[in-house]
Formats: C-alpha cells, sequence, structure tokens
C-alpha cells in the first residue's frame, strides 16, 4: 500500500501563513479599518471572519455564484462513484461504495454515496450535477501549494491576486455585499488582490462591541454614536475613511437584518442552527442559511465563498453507513438540502454553485483504510442553470496503466468549469476570461452550465 503522501498539520499552518503572505497592501489597509476598530472600540473578533468585496451597479442580472471549497482533499470518488469502472472496488476492497448501496443517478455507470441521499430529488430534477477527473494544469499534493495555486487560477504568471478578485475587478462596484466570503477566519486566496475588500463573521454576530443596547433601537442609537466617533477619527486618512464609511455601511444593513428576524422558506430546516441566538452547532449550515438571508435581502449579492473542511481522511475514511467520509458527507448533504430548499425555485433559477477541492484522493486505499493525496477530483454543481442529473467530463479510467502516478487523471481543467459558470450564467464577457485566467489558452466546453437566458 501506498505511504501517505504529505503532513496535514504542517500545511494547514503553513496555509494559514501563506494567506497571511499574499494579503494585498489594500486589502491590508481594509483588515485594518477593522484592527483600529478593535483597538479604539472593541469590534468583535466575529466580525473579522468573513471578506466582502466592495462596489457596482444594481443592474447585475447575472446568477449569485456561490463558491463552496472542500478544503483538505475531498474524496470525489467516494461521492460520485464509477460503479461502471472494475478498478474501482478492486482498488478499494473496505471502503468502496457496494453498486447495491449507492443510489441510481440514471446512468449506471455512476452512482451516488448514499448519504447524499437528500440531494437526490435535485439531481432528479436537473440542478444538481457533477463534473469528474477534473484536475489543475500543475498537480501538487502539498495542501497549501494546491490550494494557493487553484485561487490563484494563474500558473505560469506572476500574477499573486485571485481569481474572484480578478473578475469583481472587471465589473462595476454594486455596492458593499457585492462578494462575500463567509465562516472562515480568513478569506480564500481567490480574493485576493486589489480589489476592495472587507471583513465579518456571521450575520447575527457583525457589530461593533462597543455598541449596547436591551432593544434594536437603543443598540441603533449606541451604533449611531459609535459610527460618528469612527467617522471623525478616520476622516483625515482618505483611504481608512473609506474603509470606515464602508464597514459602518454593512453593519447598518446587518443590524437591519438582525432586526427583521429570519424565517427558513419552504419548511427548509438547517441542521443545528438556531438563528438570533447562539451559534449554530453546523457552521456550514449557518453560512448557508446567511446567504440565503443575503439572496432574498437583495443586498446586491454576486459572489459568495465558504469553506467545509476536514477532508483530508488518510485513515478511517469508512465504508457506507460509517467513518469519517459518512459523517462528514451526511452533514454536508443536509446542509446543502436545507439551503436549496429554503432558496425554492425562484431563488436556484438565479443561483449558481461549485464545489472545489485542492486535490482528489487515491485511487488505492492505504493500510489505514483511508486514502492518500491524489489528483483529480469531481466538482458538484448545483442551480436553475446546472446540467445535472448526470455526469460531465471524459473519464479516463482507474486502470493502473490510466492512472496518472497512482491518481485518478485530470482530463478536465477546471479552470473551464469556472470560466462556463461565469460566461453562460453570470453574465461575464468571454473576452474578460484571459484576464481571469490567464495563460489558459483555449477554454474547453464542459456542458456543466446552461446559457442563461
Amino acid at each position: 500500500m501506498p505511504m501517505p503522501r504529505g503532513c496535514a498539520e504542517c500545511d494547514r499552518q503553513t496555509d494559514e501563513m501563506g494567506r497571511r503572505r499574499l494579503i494585498s497592501r489594500r486589502s491590508f489597509l481594509r483588515t485594518t479599518v477593522g484592527a483600529t476598530a478593535a483597538t479604539m472600540v472593541g469590534l468583535s473578533s466575529a466580525a473579522l471572519t468573513t471578506r466582502m468585496a466592495f462596489a457596482a451597479t444594481p443592474s447585475y442580472d447575472g446568477d449569485v455564484l456561490v463558491v463552496l471549497s472542500m478544503r483538505g482533499g475531498f474524496d470525489g470518488l467516494s461521492a460520485i462513484v464509477p460503479l461502471g469502472d472494475p478498478a474501482y472496488s478492486a482498488a478499494r476492497p473496505t471502503i468502496a461504495v457496494p453498486q447495491s448501496q449507492a443510489l441510481p443517478t440514471g446512468d449506471p455507470f455512476w452512482g451516488l454515496h448514499p448519504d447524499l441521499a437528500p440531494l437526490k430529488p435535485w439531481w432528479d430534477a436537473g440542478t444538481f450535477g457533477a463534473v469528474h477527473a477534473v484536475g489543475a494544469p500543475d498537480p501538487t499534493r502539498s495542501h497549501f501549494a494546491a490550494t494557493a495555486e487553484m485561487e490563484r487560477a494563474a500558473p505560469g504568471s506572476s500574477l499573486r491576486t485571485g481569481w474572484l478578485d480578478r473578475t469583481l475587478g472587471l465589473r462595476q462596484s454594486a455596492g458593499v455585499f457585492q462578494g462575500v466570503a463567509l465562516g472562515d477566519s480568513l478569506a480564500p486566496l481567490s480574493l485576493a488582490g486589489p480589489y476592495d475588500e472587507l471583513a465579518f463573521g456571521r450575520i447575527d454576530d457583525f457589530e461593533l462591541d462597543g455598541v449596547w443596547g436591551d432593544t434594536p433601537a437603543q443598540i441603533k442609537v449606541e451604533g449611531d454614536r459609535w459610527a460618528r466617533a469612527l467617522q471623525t477619527l478616520h476622516a483625515g486618512i482618505p483611504s481608512l475613511a473609506g474603509s470606515a464609511d464602508a464597514v459602518l455601511g454593512a453593519i447598518s444593513t446587518t443590524r437591519s437584518l438582525k432586526a427583521a428576524s429570519y424565517t427558513a422558506s419552504n419548511g427548509a430546516v438547517y441542521p443545528h442552527t438556531v438563528v438570533n441566538g447562539t451559534y449554530a452547532t453546523s457552521d456550514l449550515s449557518a453560512a448557508l442559511m446567511d446567504v440565503a438571508r443575503l439572496i432574498k435581502a437583495q443586498v446586491g449579492l454576486q459572489v459568495v465563498c465558504l469553506d467545509y473542511d476536514d477532508w483530508d481522511m488518510h485513515a478511517d475514511l469508512g465504508s457506507v453507513g460509517q467513518g469519517r467520509f459518512h459523517d462528514r458527507i451526511s452533514e454536508w448533504a443536509a446542509c446543502i438540502e436545507a439551503f436549496l430548499t429554503d432558496l425554492g425555485p425562484t431563488g436556484m433559477a438565479n443561483l449558481s454553485m461549485v464545489t472545489l477541492s485542492e486535490f482528489g484522493r487515491r485511487v488505492e486505499e492505504n493500510g489505514d483504510r483511508g486514502v492518500d493525496h491524489g489528483h483529480g477530483n469531481v466538482m458538484m454543481t448545483f442551480g436553475g442553470g446546472a446540467a445535472g442529473g448526470q455526469v460531465h467530463g471524459s473519464w479516463p479510467g482507474l486502470a493502473p496503466d490510466k492512472l496518472d502516478d497512482g491518481d485518478l487523471a485530470g482530463t478536465t481543467d477546471y479552470r473551464d468549469v469556472l470560466a462556463e459558470a461565469l460566461t453562460n450564467r453570470c453574465r461575464q464577457p468571454v473576452a474578460d476570461l484571459p484576464q481571469v485566467f490567464p495563460n489558459r489558452g483555449t477554454f474547453g466546453t464542459v456542458g456543466a452550465f446552461t446559457q442563461k437566458a
């Protein structure tokens, strides 16, 4: 059996250090406003965990693009299962999903992991799909290096900005909530760059710590007092004054959302989530509920980044109904199901969601009944414009002579999937793609997203 490749703990530490190094000067200034507020008036640390890109026009009529990063190296072979490839079960004698227990997809070659049952209605409806054997042009098995390169999405160039920062920079500004990252103490590298950004955590936690009050009215009075103080404090420094105004404007909006409270629609139940109260047990559930709140509030949301980690399963991945993958994927599916139910058909019509992971896992299970760092992987897609109910991409096969150094080969460039979402669903001009994804050359047709009417 192959030995595990890479050290998850070391890579996580390196990842955080690398993210901090790659924050641009303007992003730093945006963070400095929060840090100054924390020093001067006690801006809560939770208010520094989400980044938002400022700016543009209410005329945007493209989809809200949600990028959900499955950090740690998601095992796509366990989620969207190549049942028709005989090498799959042979390589995974104890952890393979049996054909008898996989959920049918309409194609006998493919099956869904049984824990994706809550999402099966969306698969059958054609609003949940997948692209398999997706890879990056320069594969690496380092969590940090793979994440950095994937979110930079500019191999062979000297650019250190992120692909989403470059995307938003090509658009007209649409207000403080144009681009959002939720659920992480640091924004993803995909948002690193010169485009203006702001950080905060959950909607219900975004407030200045110096603001007090027993009622929304009292909080507003106190908040207005702090706002005037901060604006006066930063008035002589244009860069900080603009940042302070943006932060305070965002707080004003979220304060209104909190005052209005929130009830999920269509009978949706977010797992273990308490609205306007204690923290949710599931961070993903809380983040997705906040995404739904922002979408429904029509605050100008265009791009959302979410993280869901702990997929680095070198040991005890488990089989159907037990093990680490079962625990993680069942929670993930329940959260996604609640989010899609809450949005309903109207919200889904203008949503494009795609999953990303820095790399896949090895085809062959190791001696600890897990799988080590690999290459090719799956990207899952959701939304009214997702060409769902099918698996896209060119399947290379899992026979030993078809593998890439023991890994699933990457036959579809992940940038092609993202480019298709941007152009087909988010109204991004095709002419912009070389600036968003430099050095890609000719973009391949994936078929994962339909053209928005």
